[in-house]
């Protein structure tokens, strides 16, 4: 977006209110519904959902998709409007995971997913051909709470390491009730395990003591 910046006008703002007029508004991270008279101002206006759209609509996508075992996040860049996540795509771009990722570590790589796609539109703005969605597979995720951060304090640390994984460790930390008491979990990563070194067993002849021998 910094060679953008040389060529268009951008602004960085975090209040609505703020909104004027443009070619493109980008909504990233965006937790409020807009309504048209905002968006109208815009030749367009394009929201990054992490999911594969019209597969997981609605609040929270990767965290629910996490969840339930998925090992990959899909990104849509798609046109925003009232009616939520139901409008036609313009892209999707997928990344790997590899099941040890923690909460600020995919906010990360979809940070720098959604970066992409909005080069890809200002590129592409004159000539791309929006994708219409269709209702066939189109499925809805409720908006988390700090509920659905519990741990079962009596499921193994494997049952419960993707839910903790995922908790937010600011707004909705992954707690648990125990023995009267509550009790967060601050999860962090320290690295790579080391892989184990073999070393051979002493002989004999390590064990026995060793004279010590005067130069002559």
């Amino acid at each position: 977006m910094q060679d953008h910046g040389r060529r268009h006008t951008v602004r960085l703002l975090s209040d609505p209110q703020d909104l004027r007029s443009g070619d493109i508004l980008f909504l990233i991270s965006c937790t409020r519904i807009l309504p048209p008279s905002l968006l109208q101002n815009y030749r367009k206006a394009l929201v990054c959902h992490a999911s594969d759209l019209p597969k997981g609509r609605g609040w929270s996508p990767w965290v629910w998709d996490v969840l339930r075992g998925a090992p990959e996040i899909c990104v849509t860049l798609l046109e925003a409007a009232e009616e939520v996540d139901s409008r036609p795509i313009w892209f999707k771009e997928r990344f790997r995971l590899q099941g040890h990722e923690l909460a600020d570590e995919i906010q990360l790589r979809l940070f720098q997913t959604e970066l992409r796609l909005m080069d890809r539109a200002v590129e592409e703005f004159e000539t791309i051909h929006p994708q219409p969605q269709t209702s066939e597979g189109a499925s809805f995720y409720p908006r988390r709470r700090p509920e659905d951060s519990r741990i079962d304090p009596h499921a193994t640390l494997a049952q419960s390491f993707d839910a903790i994984r995922i908790a937010d460790p600011v707004r909705y930390p992954a707690f648990f009730d125990y023995r009267g008491y509550r009790y967060r979990i601050r999860l962090e990563k320290v690295g790579p395990v080391q892989a184990a070194v073999e070393v051979d067993p002493p002989t004999s002849a390590d064990r026995e003591p060793h004279e010590a021998k005067a130069a002559p």
